[in-house]
């Protein structure tokens, strides 16, 4: 049975310790194509869950590899012919503009029982990719993006703890057998992750705005603020909230160079209704509105309180749960 015909339907499934205790998963060989932050937390994580074999490690950069063997995310370094041609389930953590090319790479040589997954930021775009680079094997790829990270990057960052009671969204094909779909949802979910299913447009427009809009607005106040003719007077005063607005923007640049472009419909629209409100907010400043302006911080600050408590309130139900 086919699991794309049911992705337009969210779904949720367990979390935290409950579900590493509860999944039955073996993976004898995983590969990772980009250890760094998310791909080395991945294999970290199904480490500690005591869920996979031998890990291999794919990358460009040597130096990268050792050390991500050093801090034990992998057991060796390989090609990605050789990857394709050992792994059961392989995890694609390279920049999504990439993506296309590492497939091409793999597709010759892989295993007709493999799954590939990735964890790009976004998904109609690899998808694409996806369908280009393997054919008629577009069965074995499984869509996905893991809603975690930090402004560090590299093997250093890596972290078992990194996908505990984190999102992560999968947007299956209707290629996808149901198997394929579950043995990548239970890989997740012993990684401690909270999993969903949604169409890959909904999750491109749903993060365009809550996650890929704030870091373009963080990169572009960083820079205005640095091309200033004061900068370092500005920079010298800055406190916790120029740090807690900013920190995102401390991001890879060539990772959301990629996204931005590659989600550049939903990101541009995003960045017009923020125009919008932001022109909403001037005017009441220009014409020294304070009933008007006050509403609108409000507003806002009622929405955040809200979002916040909600978080809260999940987390406690995920306690009780476990």
């Amino acid at each position: 049975m086919s699991a794309g015909g049911g992705a337009g339907a969210s779904t949720e499934a367990g979390t935290g310790s409950a579900a590493r205790a509860g999944a039955a998963v073996n993976i004898p060989v995983l590969a990772v194509a980009g250890v760094g932050l998310i791909g080395g937390s991945f294999a970290a994580a199904l480490r500690r869950a005591g869920a996979v074999g031998r890990v291999l490690g794919v990358g460009r950069r040597p130096e990268t590899l050792a050390r991500a063997r050093e801090l034990g995310l992998i057991d060796e370094a390989v090609s990605a012919a050789e990857a394709a041609a050992r792994a059961d389930l392989l995890l694609l953590s390279v920049p999504v503009g990439a993506t296309g090319q590492m497939l091409e790479a793999l597709a010759p040589h892989l295993r007709a029982d493999a799954i590939v997954t990735d964890a790009g930021s976004t998904k109609q775009d690899v998808v694409a990719a996806a369908r280009a680079a393997l054919g008629a094997r577009i069965g074995q790829f499984v869509p996905g993006h893991p809603i975690a990270g930090s402004e560090r990057s590299g093997p250093d960052a890596a972290h078992a703890t990194l996908y505990d009671r984190r999102t992560v969204i999968l947007t299956p094909l209707p290629e996808n057998q149901a198997a394929q779909v579950a043995r990548v949802r239970d890989a997740w979910q012993a990684c401690g992750a909270l999993v969903r299913q949604m169409p890959a447009d909904t999750h491109d427009t749903a993060l365009g705005s809550v996650s890929h809009l704030p870091h373009l607005l963080a990169f572009a106040y960083m820079a205005q603020v640095a091309g200033a003719a004061d900068a370092a007077l500005r920079l010298d005063l800055a406190g916790s909230g120029f740090r807690d607005f900013t920190r995102i923007a401390g991001g890879s640049p060539d990772m959301w160079r990629d996204i931005f472009l590659a989600n550049r419909r939903a990101v541009l629209d995003e960045a017009a209704q923020v125009r919008r409100t932001l022109e909403a907010f001037e005017t009441a400043i220009r014409e020294g509105d304070a009933d008007i302006l006050g509403a609108l911080i409000r507003a806002a600050s009622q929405a955040r309180h809200r979002w916040e408590a909600g978080l809260r309130g999940a987390a406690d139900s995920t306690d009780n749960q476990e």
